[in-house]
């Protein structure tokens, strides 16, 4: 498989799927080595797991010992600090969450906070989350609220130094390409995507990785994720299209 430039990572949102078995993976391999078998051709994963409860420190020990020194793991922060707490009175769960990560050592990647759907912009409750974890994580915020979609949000990201996930869902079509932070990170939710989008996402990667920057994207679990992966990573690898990338949106 191609290899993406060094500050690129393309991966999938998980890697325990049964569905992938003789396709991605040998159809034989063993669930307790998919992550290592994963890493040795993709370069970042992001897990779910870790929204979904708080993770055990043997888990994350275990799972950063069996993948490479380049490789990053993205988690996804636990949904009772940004869906039932939504962000309010966390501290000490955001503390707990910070110490269980850093057991990842140099392996993990930024944290995702995804924000719920009903969730519209809220400046002082955002400026006061970060103000508090950023200092803690390497923070990105999903906000699936166009409400978020604000100058002044941007710049209380950037402030942070957090990052803005540039999410593409078939509700969100055409998310802001902002850069806030040294990191670009991507979800593409999209089921399929064919080759004309593709190759209109790596030409905005190129363009977000302009002048050493990094980017991190991510394709929906789904069993064609792994082979969208491997053929975004391709397309990187190529001279760039003579076509120009939608250039990424700056604040004002």
């Amino acid at each position: 498989m191609a290899r993406a430039p060094a500050q690129i990572r393309i991966g999938t949102s998980g890697f325990s799927y049964k569905e992938w078995l003789g396709r991605f993976y040998p159809s034989d391999l063993k669930g307790p080595k998919m992550l290592a078998y994963y890493a040795t051709r993709l370069k970042t994963v992001e897990i779910n797991y870790t929204f979904r409860q708080m993770p055990r420190r043997e888990l994350l020990e275990r799972w950063a010992s069996e993948t490479p020194a380049d490789f990053r793991f993205a988690l996804k922060a636990p949904q009772r600090i940004t869906h039932q707490a939504r962000l309010r009175g966390v501290d000490d769960a955001v503390d707990r969450f910070a110490t269980l990560a850093a057991a990842m050592g140099d392996r993990l990647g930024p944290v995702l906070f995804q924000l719920p759907p009903g969730l519209k912009r809220d400046l002082p409750l955002l400026s006061g989350f970060l103000a508090f974890a950023a200092e803690k994580m390497r923070l990105v915020f999903e906000f699936r609220d166009q409400s978020w979609f604000d100058d002044t949000v941007f710049e209380e990201l950037r402030k942070h130094g957090a990052a803005f996930c540039i999410g593409e869902t078939e509700h969100i079509p055409e998310p802001p390409l902002i850069r806030t932070a040294p990191l670009a990170y991507l979800r593409l939710r999209k089921d399929e995507y064919d080759g004309a989008a593709l190759a209109r996402w790596a030409a905005r990667i190129r363009e977000l990785a302009r002048d050493g920057g990094e980017v991190s994207a991510y394709f929906r679990h789904g069993e064609t994720a792994p082979d969208l992966a491997a053929r975004l990573i391709s397309l990187l690898e190529e001279p760039a299209a003579a076509e120009p990338a939608r250039a990424p949106q700056k604040s004002k």
